[in-house]
C-alpha cells in the first residue's frame, strides 16, 4: 500500500473516531440531562378520604404531609396513620414512574455486555429491580358510626 492510500485511510479512521467521540459526548451530556430531570420529578397523592396530601421526590423521600383541618374530627389516629403510609406510597410510585418515562428512552437499544462480547454475563442481571409499592390493606371499618375523634377522648386518656 503505498503512503498515500495509508494517509487516505487514517484520515479517515481518524474522521469515524472524531464522529464516534462526538456522539458519545453529547449522548452523555443528554444523559446527564435526562438524570436531572428525572430526579427533579415529584410525585403527588392525596388519600382516599382527601384527609392527607403528600408529595415525594424522585427518590421515594416524603418532602411534605398535609392533613385537612378536618382530619383529626373525622378519622382516628390508627386510619390516619394508614391513610397516611397508603398515600406516601400512591406519591412514590408517580413519583417513580414519571422518572422513569424520562429515563425509558435512553433505556432502550442498550448494548449489554453479551451482546459485545459472547460469553460475559449480563449487566442487567446485576441491577435489581425496583422493590414493587405495596399498598396497606385497607382501613378497617368497625361500625357505620362516624370515627370517634382522637381529640374528643383527652379527659378519659390523658
Amino acid at each position: 500500500m503505498s503512503n498515500p492510500e495509508l494517509e487516505a485511510r487514517n484520515a479517515a479512521l481518524r474522521g469515524q473516531v472524531d464522529t464516534m467521540l462526538a456522539n458519545l459526548e453529547r449522548q452523555t451530556a443528554e444523559l446527564k440531562q435526562a438524570q436531572a430531570e428525572a430526579m427533579a420529578k415529584v410525585g403527588r397523592a392525596t388519600s382516599q378520604d382527601g384527609l392527607v396530601e403528600v408529595t415525594v421526590n424522585a427518590g421515594g423521600i416524603v418532602t411534605g404531609v398535609t392533613f385537612a383541618p378536618a382530619a383529626f374530627e373525622r378519622s382516628t389516629p390508627e386510619k390516619l396513620g394508614q391513610s397516611v403510609v397508603a398515600t406516601i406510597q400512591r406519591a412514590a410510585l408517580v413519583a417513580r414512574e414519571q422518572a422513569d418515562a424520562v429515563l425509558a428512552p435512553y433505556q432502550e437499544n442498550v448494548p449489554d455486555l453479551p451482546d459485545l462480547f459472547p460469553g460475559m454475563p449480563s449487566l442487567k442481571d446485576l441491577i435489581p429491580a425496583p422493590p414493587p409499592v405495596v399498598p396497606p390493606a385497607a382501613p378497617r371499618q368497625d361500625d357505620d358510626e362516624p370515627p370517634e375523634s382522637f381529640m374528643d377522648r383527652r379527659g378519659s386518656q390523658w
